[in-house]
């Protein structure tokens, strides 16, 4: 029997196809219930506030390259969405005097734009992003080279051989949007094999950096975090990192501020990676299978499912 249509988009999967059992369960979770999800290889951690949760989130890129050495070079892959903590690491190396010339970074992900990675001189180019809020204020005696810095590109192969070149990556951190991916890892479209139950995780997993087009959920998101709400400024196509190179991570640590995300989103992921279920309408919960993965929560943006008219 063919799952339900999306309620958002019909033409694709999404989190409105599960089961109506665990979309309730996930929004019956308190805080304290998401705590004691943690379960060998996924932990929850809450924050009482932005400043400890965006300082944590910085820490863990100094962490990152204070393992790194030239023999044993060790990256961080980071995401645009938050963006907070990119001033906080540029702080933190340059107060700390930390060399961090043997580290590398992957950027998670990048716009497309007819078949072209949008420039740096882009106004929503997340490469800008991190070279402003982050690597450009580093002092140039202490940061890595930019050969060290990987952006991806509409043309995969460099960013894909930079994964294969022998850099560990310590940690993958990443946000979660409404559609409940990290990077770009949005559900597929609800056609073809697909039409009647989205890939299996066996088969999203084998994707790798790639071209994607984007569910109108993540359009519509990006516009309001990033594009003052204006729809027709956001592409519909991007390049993000895969599930392959995420696995390759030794760590995938996900950072909810209650911006990117709603209450229930927040939930859902949480419930559905504690339990082992792993649904590719729901990308995010692929994380379920991977070794060592932190869900970090402002505890303040976590809210409540309860039904409030404004």
């Amino acid at each position: 029997m063919a799952r339900r249509l999306s309620a958002i988009a019909p033409d694709w999967w999404d989190y409105t196809t599960l089961d109506q059992e665990l979309i309730e369960e996930a929004a019956a979770l308190t805080p304290q219930k998401m705590v004691k999800l943690s379960r060998p290889g996924f932990k929850v951690v809450m924050y009482d506030t932005l400043e400890d949760f965006y300082l944590a989130e910085a820490l863990e890129y100094i962490d990152a390259w204070k393992q790194s050495t030239d023999d044993n070079p060790v990256g961080v892959c980071g995401p645009i969405g938050p963006t907070e903590q990119l001033p906080l690491v540029a702080r933190l190396v340059n107060t700390l005097n930390l060399n961090i010339r043997s580290g590398h970074f992957w950027g998670m992900d990048e716009w497309v734009i007819d078949g072209q990675e949008v420039p740096p001189t882009h106004p929503l180019s997340f490469e800008r992003c991190d070279r402003e809020m982050c690597f450009n204020r580093i002092d140039r005696r202490l940061r890595m080279p930019d050969a060290h810095l990987h952006f991806p590109k509409a043309d995969t192969a460099a960013f894909r051989q930079s994964w294969e070149s022998g850099v560990r990556c310590a940690v993958m951190q990443g946000g979660q949007g409404d559609v409940k991916h990290w990077a770009f890892n949005d559900p597929l479209r609800r056609k073809g094999k697909w039409k009647d139950a989205p890939p299996p995780a066996s088969e999203y997993r084998k994707l790798a950096t790639r071209v994607v087009e984007l569910h109108p959920l993540t359009i519509a998101q990006n516009a309001r975090t990033s594009g003052g709400g204006n729809v027709s400024l956001v592409p519909t196509a991007a390049v993000t990192v895969g599930p392959v190179e995420t696995w390759k991570s030794e760590k995938v640590s996900i950072w909810h501020a209650g911006t990117h995300d709603n209450p229930f989103g927040q939930r859902l992921t949480c419930l559905m990676i504690a339990k082992g279920i792993a649904d590719s309408s729901v990308p995010m919960s692929l994380l379920a299978e991977h070794p060592n993965v932190q869900f970090n929560y402002f505890l303040g943006g976590i809210g409540t499912c309860s039904i409030e008219m404004h």
